[in-house]
């Protein structure tokens, strides 16, 4: 790490280099319950098919579900964070599992549309408490070593991202919507854990920099960090726009395109999404040693010929070239969250939880916008649309070059 980062958090690097193993555990912790939390969240994209010909739901029916869930999700989160960062809550870990608990308890057993956006909403909202205070005990647990703590948190939730579509074809799609209520385990085992890591947070909270106590020393002035937060916020608009085409409609573009089952098509969606969560793995670190903007350039943009090469490719290349493009476009997220978390230092759960939320509620307007075009165009030609998103990281010159990123 650079001198600029190291010595915005002293007091996390000490402790963390005095106690190494103790901060592996709870890093490790903190990604096995966001692959918990992710997990239970991708049953919702991954029944879709289900619940569209049980119910006769129109694409942009579909686009709504997502919508709700994912708008409750990103309108909290930033609250939340910042609330937190002045005034810390360790409880909340748990509590905002108990709530995805009883929302995916609900889906289970709901028989109508407005119920299952009731039950979508009631999981976005626990997403929305864990998402932002996971982020920081992750990174409270870093030891200075902020991209691998940030990115083994987030490939902990690619994984359940991407094991999430397989469970629902093993579990839910032979057997009907009422074996949702399984993951409920799921979700009971993800309370224990982020109750341990609640007990940590509480001892460790001398660790906590309150605002007042931490200062910037990048040098830049406010006006180019509030645009370089921009530049950050419009890279993330591309990267998940375009990922909400995948995310809840690529078993639809399969299975009309080229005539998969549900089951092999979420297939597909594994390998896509498995890409996604390796990608996001090796990104963190490797801005440690090179810097975040160069893993920006290289993801966001680097992805483009993929992207628009896709909707021409047959099946076996449509695999191909998905599992690229998750790979390269997910190596971005931890380098933009570390970016502007050293950007806007003492602000760490509020960075968290904006950047998170923005994530949502891009994913979830996409989705809704993405099914109206689908229901108005074919969902063929909204992938076509959408392959040119990723050229929007041409912004990334826009960013300041500074020392600590």
């Amino acid at each position: 790490m650079s001198s600029s980062t190291a010595s915005s958090a002293p007091p996390v690097a000490t402790s963390a280099n005095s106690a190494n193993p103790l901060v592996l555990r709870i890093i490790a912790a903190c990604a096995l319950a966001h692959l918990i939390n992710d997990l239970i969240q991708a049953v919702l994209p991954a029944i879709y098919p289900m619940l569209k010909a049980n119910y006769g739901l129109s694409f942009t029916q579909i686009g709504l579900i997502t919508l709700t869930f994912q708008m409750t999700a990103s309108l909290l989160q930033p609250w939340v964070g910042y609330h937190t960062d002045r005034h810390p809550k360790p409880w909340l870990l748990p509590a905002g599992m108990v709530c995805t608990l009883i929302g995916i308890l609900l889906l289970a057993f709901v028989g109508s549309f407005p119920a299952i956006l009731l039950a979508s909403a009631l999981v976005g909202i626990g997403s929305s408490t864990f998402h932002p205070e996971t982020s920081r005990v992750a990174r409270l647990a870093s030891g200075g070593r902020f991209g691998l703590a940030q990115s083994t948190f987030q490939v902990g939730g690619n994984a359940g991202s991407a094991f999430g579509p397989l469970l629902a074809a093993a579990i839910i799609i032979p057997y009907g919507q009422g074996h949702v209520a399984w993951f409920g385990l799921f979700a009971v085992a993800a309370i224990g854990v982020l109750y341990g890591l609640s007990r940590w947070y509480r001892q460790h909270l001398n660790l906590f920099k309150l605002k007042a106590g931490a200062k910037a020393t990048h040098g830049l002035s406010k006006a180019r960090v509030n645009g370089a937060l921009a530049v950050l916020a419009l890279l993330v608009f591309s990267k998940y726009f375009y990922m909400a085409s995948f995310t809840s409609y690529f078993t639809f573009y399969l299975i009309e395109k080229f005539h998969l089952s549900i089951a092999s098509s979420q297939w597909h969606l594994f390998l896509f999404l498995a890409a996604v969560a390796a990608g996001t793995f090796i990104g963190g670190p490797v801005g440690d040693r090179i810097g975040r903007k160069t893993v920006i350039w290289i993801s966001i943009l680097g992805v483009a010929p993929f992207s628009i090469a896709l909707p021409y490719a047959d099946l076996f290349w449509t695999g191909v070239l998905s599992m690229l493009i998750g790979f390269i476009l997910a190596s971005a997220f931890s380098a933009i969250v570390v970016f502007a978390q050293e950007l806007v230092p003492g602000n760490v759960g509020m960075i968290a939880g904006l950047f998170f939320g923005l994530m949502f509620g891009i994913g979830g307007i996409g989705a809704a916008l993405v099914g109206h075009l689908a229901d108005s165009h074919g969902i063929e030609y909204v992938f076509g649309l959408c392959s040119y998103l990723p050229l929007l990281g041409i912004l990334t010159i826009l960013l300041p070059s500074t020392k600590g990123v």
